[in-house]
């Protein structure tokens, strides 16, 4: 059974920072690549993070050079490092794992940035 299991969600301050990981079970994490995506409330589910198989990462304008994306193979991990967070970063934060067509998704976690 697939499972991708978010943590590390919670209140932030502004300019502050929080770290996200994802622990993945039932996938075979070092083929997959991995994504960061963040949902609003009413809005879509948007792209923030990807890493790759190889570890080559790519970010949302919004977040780059604030956000980190990197991931730990030997335990089956994605994190993403936020720094600087900013009110508008407040959203559900889940993770998704892709391998030649197949998705799994996590159920997500709750980021409030807030004074």
């Amino acid at each position: 059974q697939v499972q991708l299991v978010e943590s590390g969600g919670g209140l932030g301050q502004p300019g502050g920072s929080l770290t996200l990981s994802c622990t993945t079970s039932g996938v075979t994490f070092p083929i997959y690549d991995m994504d960061w995506h963040r949902q609003v409330q009413g809005g879509e589910r948007d792209l923030v993070a990807t890493i790759n198989s190889y570890g080559s990462t790519n970010y949302h304008h919004s977040v780059e050079g604030r956000f980190t994306i990197s991931r730990e193979n030997a335990k089956s991990t994605v994190y993403l490092q936020m720094n600087d967070l900013k009110p508008e970063d407040t959203a559900i934060y889940y993770c998704k794992a892709n391998y030649g067509g197949l998705e799994h998704w996590g159920k997500g976690t709750l980021v409030t940035v807030s004074s």
